[in-house]
């Protein structure tokens, strides 16, 4: 339905644009009103058939010529099919006119020196007696068909399709890098489900393995977690609220597993409710803290906070750092990486991310403009 209404509108823009320059012979050179007839046939005639010869050759120029040849660097040809029909136009609408009114050159000449020769009057007609076969440079005026006017349609269907041509480049551009950049967050999206859902399973396999009581309770929010994985991520957003309540699931799973030596504060404050984010994007960072920065025998403890506005997120992980020598944060593959590589994607210029460390902290400071 789009297409079709943009078919029409640039239909009824062309067919308007020929009709004004049609008129603008009448409108900058009307005909003397004591012009004879014969000559007004004749001039009308002839504005027709240049207008008509100089339609035809727009539309061959911009829809044959211009494609197959200028665009196609086979200049030389280009230039020697357009100076055939330069050289055409020069001649042929003036003899399709003398064909269709029946007149010739000689006529069309003697009637206009007839009709010069009743305005000047009979005095000037005696002093410009050497001159009886030429026509005057006022009269020429009555004959259109300057090679200027060629040029000025010839220059208007080379920029018209040059400009169409670029633009027709660029949304073609757009639409690869659209769809590259879909492709890619399918693909980072694809890593992280699989990747948490398996790091979720040997969750509950360790409490299963100690017969632990609390893992009827951790199948349960897997099973959440599991339909928020198969249900949220599917869209490009979704409200963060629902983020939340899957964020506040894995915690309480991973909970189920961990000693008191462990302390995990979950700090959410703002609007919730009207905000959108992208699915899982802050559930990595999360991992790795819990993957990292925090021990079973040792004191540890992973501090989580997400503030938001109507126009701002920011959101922060602090965790404990155990120095040994298996516990290196992840600096590549699937993780921190993945998300900075989603966050380039889904908010170009419009996020900050800070990973940086102290003596015994790990820190994440992500803030998101979402206007």
């Amino acid at each position: 339905m789009i297409k079709q209404q943009k078919k029409i509108l640039n239909i009824s823009i062309h067919i308007t644009v020929w009709i004004c320059f049609f008129l603008l012979p009448y409108i900058f050179s009307p005909q003397p009103k004591d012009i004879s007839q014969n000559i007004s046939r004749h001039l009308v005639v002839l504005y027709i058939v240049i207008n008509i010869f100089l339609l035809a050759f727009y539309y061959f120029n911009t829809l044959l010529l211009i494609p197959t040849l200028l665009f196609q660097k086979k200049y030389v040809l280009y230039l020697i099919i357009v100076s055939v029909c330069f050289i055409a136009f020069l001649y042929t609408p003036r003899e399709i006119t003398h064909k269709i009114n029946g007149t010739t050159t000689e006529m069309i000449h003697k009637q206009f020196q007839d009709d010069y020769k009743q305005r000047l009057g009979a005095k000037e007609e005696t002093s410009n007696t050497k001159n009886k076969n030429k026509i005057p440079n006022k009269a020429l005026k009555y004959f259109p068909g300057s090679f200027v006017v060629f040029l000025l349609v010839l220059t208007i269907g080379v920029c018209a399709q040059v400009i169409a041509q670029w633009k027709k480049s660029e949304n073609t551009k757009e639409y690869i890098q659209h769809e590259k950049t879909v492709t890619e967050l399918s693909f980072l999206k694809s890593q992280i489900r699989p990747h948490f859902f398996f790091n979720t399973l040997n969750n509950i396999y360790s409490l299963a393995v100690i017969q632990s009581d609390k893992t009827p309770d951790a199948v349960l929010k897997l099973s959440s977690i599991m339909r928020y994985m198969l249900t949220e991520t599917q869209a490009d957003k979704t409200l963060l609220a629902n983020e939340v309540q899957f964020i506040r699931n894995y915690i309480d799973l991973q909970l189920m597993r961990l000693t008191d030596k462990v302390k995990v504060n979950f700090d959410v404050k703002g609007y919730l409710e009207n905000n959108q984010i992208a699915p899982m994007l802050f559930i990595p960072f999360i991992e790795n803290a819990f993957k990292y920065g925090i021990s079973t025998k040792e004191n540890s403890d992973v501090h989580i906070e997400l503030t938001a506005n109507n126009n701002n997120i920011t959101f922060k992980v602090f965790n404990t750092i155990l120095r040994t020598d298996n516990n290196i944060i992840e600096p590549t593959g699937i993780g921190i990486n993945n998300v900075r590589r989603r966050l380039d994607l889904l908010y170009p210029n419009k996020h900050t991310l800070l990973v940086s460390e102290t003596e015994n902290k790990f820190i994440v400071h992500l803030e998101i403009d979402l206007t």
